[in-house]
C-alpha cells in the first residue's frame, strides 16, 4: 500500500488550485438571488480545478484507466449540474438534478461492481428508503417519480463506493476509503439540499451543502489515482 507519506508529496501540489478556488467561492460568497454567469464560473472553478488535477496525471493515464475517465466525466456533467442549479429558481432545478443524476451513474461504473458487498448493500438500500419516506410527504408530481429515481442512483453510487473498503478483511487501500467517504459526503451534501428545498429550511444550508461538496468531488478524484501513485513508489523502490 502507498504511504500517506507519498500521497501528500505526489498529489497535494497538484490538489492547491483546487483549495484556491474553494476559498474564493467561501470569500466572496456571492447571493443566490442574483444568479449569473460570473457567479456560475465562481461555483464550478474548484470543478474545473478537479478536472485539471486528472489532466495534470497525463492523458496516458487516462487512456490506461477507465476509471479515471468516468470520474472525468462525472465531474464535467457535475460542473453543468452546478450551472444549472445557479438558475435554480428559474425553472432550472430538474435539469441539474439529471446532470448529476448522469454523474452518480459515471461513478458508480467508475467504482465498479466487485466486490459485490451484500451486506453494504442493504444497508445502503435501507437509508436510501428511509430518506424518501421522510421526503416523500413533502413532494409532488413529478418529483415524487424524479427523487424515488435520484436517490435510487446516488444510493448505487453510494453502495458502490462503500463496497471497497472492506475493512474486516484488511483489503482497503487510502483510495477506497477516499471514495467511500467521498460518495458519504456527497449523499449528506445532496440530502441537504432535498431537506432544505422540499420540507423546510436548514440553517446555514449554503454552507453544509458546499462544503461537504467540495470536499466530495476532491475525495472522489483523488480515489482514481493509486495505479499512479503504486508506479511511482515501485520506481522508488
Amino acid at each position: 500500500m502507498v504511504s500517506p507519506v507519498t500521497v501528500v508529496k505526489s498529489e497535494g501540489p497538484k490538489l492547491v488550485p483546487f483549495f484556491k478556488s474553494t476559498c474564493v467561492y467561501f470569500v466572496l460568497w456571492l447571493p443566490t438571488s442574483s444568479p449569473s454567469w460570473f457567479s456560475a464560473l465562481i461555483k464550478c472553478l474548484p470543478i474545473f480545478c478537479l478536472w485539471v488535477f486528472l489532466l495534470a496525471h497525463g492523458f496516458s493515464f487516462l487512456c490506461d484507466h477507465s476509471s479515471a475517465r468516468k470520474i472525468l466525466a462525472g465531474l464535467i456533467f457535475s460542473a453543468l449540474g452546478d450551472a444549472f442549479l445557479i438558475w435554480q429558481e428559474q425553472g432550472y432545478f430538474v435539469h441539474g438534478l439529471l446532470m448529476f443524476a448522469i454523474t452518480h451513474i459515471l461513478y458508480s461504473s467508475a467504482f465498479g461492481m466487485k466486490p459485490v458487498n451484500v451486506h453494504a448493500g442493504f444497508g445502503l438500500t435501507v437509508a436510501s428508503s428511509l430518506c424518501y419516506l421522510m421526503l416523500y410527504p413533502y413532494l409532488s408530481a413529478p418529483f415524487t417519480y424524479l427523487v424515488a429515481v435520484y436517490i435510487a442512483l446516488i444510493g448505487f453510487m453510494g453502495w458502490r463506493a462503500v463496497a471497497g473498503l472492506q475493512l474486516a478483511n484488511d483489503l482497503w487501500t487510502w483510495t477506497k476509503l477516499s471514495a467511500c467517504l467521498g460518495a458519504v459526503l456527497f449523499i449528506v451534501s445532496d440530502l441537504t439540499i432535498a431537506v432544505n428545498k422540499f420540507c423546510f429550511p436548514v440553517p446555514y444550508s449554503r454552507a453544509i451543502i458546499m462544503a461537504t461538496y467540495y470536499a466530495a468531488q476532491m475525495l472522489i478524484a483523488l480515489s482514481v489515482v493509486e495505479c499512479q501513485d503504486v508506479e511511482i513508489s515501485r520506481k522508488r523502490t
